[in-house]
This record gives structure tokens, sequence and C-alpha cells, in this order.
């Protein structure tokens, strides 16, 4: 029987590349056919679905090629779309028992597919070797484990980080914010930015209704966003955190609500430090590279405020395999594959992300054309020394308490209710989405 024949996680070695070898086949990488299906002697075909745009889809190809060349026998049934729907089908192939063996997730349904028993146990290839995540930060491993199992593996890792305009401060001989500086000391300086520019530009975007900046505050506290199926925080904390931005908003540092609510979209094209109306964006790291594109100004990236242990390296996606695969260790190798060899790594490059294994992102970091992209995986460099230990992947009902925090902040921002009633209602609400998730 060929090796890839076995449901079993049993006799596991690092042999799989001989075993490879033995699979009598072709050695492309493509769409596949149902010509290419597993026999028990024949070729191996493994489906692949991951969801982003035609780049993303060329690069994975290329790095899918490489696997395929030096492993005769494997072939790929690449699916992928945009991320509108992507879930959905997943879904419904989850449903109907029919998977992918190999899949792109992330942390808003990680917890979910886990559950549900969809996604393969890595535990034990981790701890055999098979699946060498030793060059990962140990909170970017940890941010792939439910209930003490490793369910995931990041494809790529991104980190919180707050852009700011630095033409604009230069202009006005105002200092850079600095990782750890308070938020309070925050409200100061985008204050005098404001009455420096007579109010045109506003010193920072209000991130109350920002899931990220909330997360990382009440980690610094000693708590967490999630308490299992619960809210981890009260809602006088998430008062406290309201407040915090009223009296920004009285300290004229905030920007008025209608601006705030364009941004809090999450389009790119929207974000204030991009559209010059602030001097601050909160976003992802690695989306430097794509705000310069918005604007003529030099942009540049630093930690959200606060102790910078709140942070963790955050996975920015997911490989995850099918726990009923009729190949968990071709699945497995062909994931140790896209996260840790660096021919493969030096394909993908960032368009996923900064890479995972940190030996393959400096190989990454010699390649890169983009200076903001070099900017931004210098900062996540920097941010990996000072991270804190990673929470528990945020539950079934994330994208909905998401929302609903939006929604909460919203109202608050634009003068509808105070931050104890939004509070109080966003916590029975959220709470109800995560029991009913």
């Amino acid at each position: 029987m060929s090796p890839f024949a076995r449901s079993t996680r049993g006799a596991r070695t690092r042999a799989l590349a001989v075993a490879l070898a033995l699979v009598v086949g072709v050695t492309a990488c493509g769409t596949g056919d149902s010509d290419q299906d597993t026999t028990e002697d024949g070729p191996v075909n493994l489906s692949i679905f991951w969801w982003g745009a035609e780049r993303r889809a060329e690069l994975t190809q290329q790095a899918l090629d490489v696997y395929a060349g030096r492993h005769p026998g494997v072939t790929f049934t690449m699916t992928w779309q945009g991320n509108t729907g992507y879930y959905d089908k997943l879904s419904s192939q989850a449903v109907g028992g029919n998977p992918p063996d190999l899949f792109q997730i992330d942390d808003n349904y990680l917890t979910e597919y886990a559950e549900r028993d969809v996604v393969l146990d890595l535990t034990p290839y981790v701890d055999s070797g098979e699946l060498d995540l030793s060059d990962f930060p140990s909170s970017l491993v940890q941010y792939g484990q439910i209930a003490g199992r490793t369910v995931a593996v990041a494809a790529a890792a991104n980190t919180p980080g707050m852009v700011y305009n630095k033409t604009l401060l230069a202009e006005l001989e105002v200092a850079e914010p600095t990782i750890g500086m308070s938020y309070e000391e925050l409200i100061d300086w985008a204050s005098e930015i404001t009455a420096l520019t007579d109010g045109e530009v506003a010193g920072t975007m209000d991130p109350s209704g920002d899931y990220k900046a909330l997360w990382l505050w009440l980690r610094t506290q000693d708590l967490e966003l999630y308490q299992g199926r619960r809210m981890g925080f009260s809602a006088a904390d998430l008062t406290r955190w309201f407040a915090l931005w009223e009296q920004a908003r009285a300290a004229d540092a905030t920007p008025d609500a209608a601006l705030i609510k364009s941004a809090n979209s999450g389009d790119v094209t929207q974000q204030l430090v991009a559209t010059g109306d602030a001097a601050t964006s909160f976003m992802w790291s690695n989306q430097l590279a794509e705000l310069q594109k918005h604007t003529s100004d030099d942009l540049g990236v630093v930690s959200y405020p606060g102790d910078p242990k709140g942070q963790w390296a955050r996975a920015s996606m997911y490989w995850a395999g099918y726990r009923g695969t009729r190949h968990p260790e071709l699945v497995v190798d062909v994931i140790d594959f896209l996260v840790n060899d660096p021919q493969a790594g030096r394909i993908l490059g960032t368009e996923r992300g900064l890479s995972s294994n940190l030996k393959v992102r400096q190989a990454v970091q010699a390649t890169l054309a983009d200076e903001k992209m070099k900017d931004s995986l210098a900062f996540e460099q920097q941010m990996a020394e000072r991270f804190g230990p990673a929470p528990v992947p945020p539950p079934p009902g994330h994208t909905k308490v998401r929302a609903l925090l939006i929604t909460a902040a919203e109202s608050v921002q634009g003068g509808d209710a105070t931050g104890q009633e939004a509070a109080g209602e966003f916590i029975r609400a959220a709470n109800a989405a995560l029991t009913n998730g």
C-alpha cells in the first residue's frame, strides 16, 4: 500500500520524500482533473483552497510548482476566489463532507472549524518534528492552538501598527510617536497637531471601534477580549475605554464622527492618514506599503499605544488541513514546505503578510524592493522581541462581535448614546452572539 493511502497517524517518518518518489505519475502542478485522483498505486492529487486576488493565485501556484517538481506524482487542484463568499463555500463543503485537503482560514473562523472537528489535528506532527515550527515566534505558534492542540499553522504574520504621517510631523516640528507611549500621551500629542494645523488635520484617528486597539488596551490591564464564550471584560471596562476617547474628542485630538465612520469601514483608501484628515490610522503593520500608495506624504509605523507586551505575533491567516483527508502526512509536508522552505518563502514574498518563519523572513527581506514593506518587516522584527504570550484565538461569533463594537463606538462618537449606555448594550449583545455562535 502506498504511504498516501494511510489515513492513520502511525508510522510517520521523515522518509516522506522517499515515499513520494515511489509514487507513479507526472510532475505537474496545475488545476488537476479527475484522472489525477489518488489510487492506491497511482499519482496523488491534493485539493487546496484559498481566498485572495490574482497575484496571490499566481504566486501560490509558482510555489506549488516547486513542490511538485521535487515530488513527482504529486499534483494540486487549486481553487481560489475573493474573500466575499469564501466561508460560505467552505462551510458548504464541510457540511457536505468534501472540504479541500488543505485550505486557508483566519482567526475569525479557526475556533469554529476546530470545534466542529473539521480541521486536522497537527499536534502529533509538530511533536514529531515533521511539521517544524521551531523558527516561529512562540506566540505565533500559540495562536494556532485550540484547547492545547495545534489545529493550524500561520501562513504569514502581521502586527497591529499605528501608521503616522512623517512628512507632516517634520513640517510641524513635532516628535514622532514611540513604542510604549500611553494613550494619554497620544491624546496630548494629537491635540498639539490639531492646534498647529488650525484643525485642518486631526492628530489621531479615534480607534474606539477597533477591536484590535481595545484588545491590546485590555491586555495591558491583564484582561482579555474573550473568556471562553463570554466577553472577557465588563461594561465598566468598556465604559472606561469609551471615556478615554470622549476625553480625546474634548481635547480636539480626533476628527468628526463622519470621518471616523468612513475609516471604520477598514477600506485602505478611506484611512485618514492616507486621505490627509488625520496624522494617524490604526491598521495592520503590513498595510503600510498599501497605504503609502494613496498619499505623497511619507508614512511610518509604530506600535499601538500602551505596553508592547500586550501585543503578540498574530497570524494574518493560517493553513489548515481537512481532518478527513486521505493523505494527512502529505498535507502536513505541503504545509511545512509553504511556511519553512526558503525558496517558497521568496516566491510568496509578503503577499499574505510577513513570513512566519523568522529565518525565511530574513531571506525574503533581502529580495524586497518596496521600501515601505521593508519598513513594515523591520518594525515586525523589532516588535518580536517585545511580544507577550498569545491569547486563545477568538471563539465563534467573533465577526459579529467586531461589528457590534463598531456600532457601539459610533453611537458614542455621534452623540446618540453615552459611553455607559453603549457599553452595556454591547456586552449584552456580544455575549448573546457568542452564546449563539
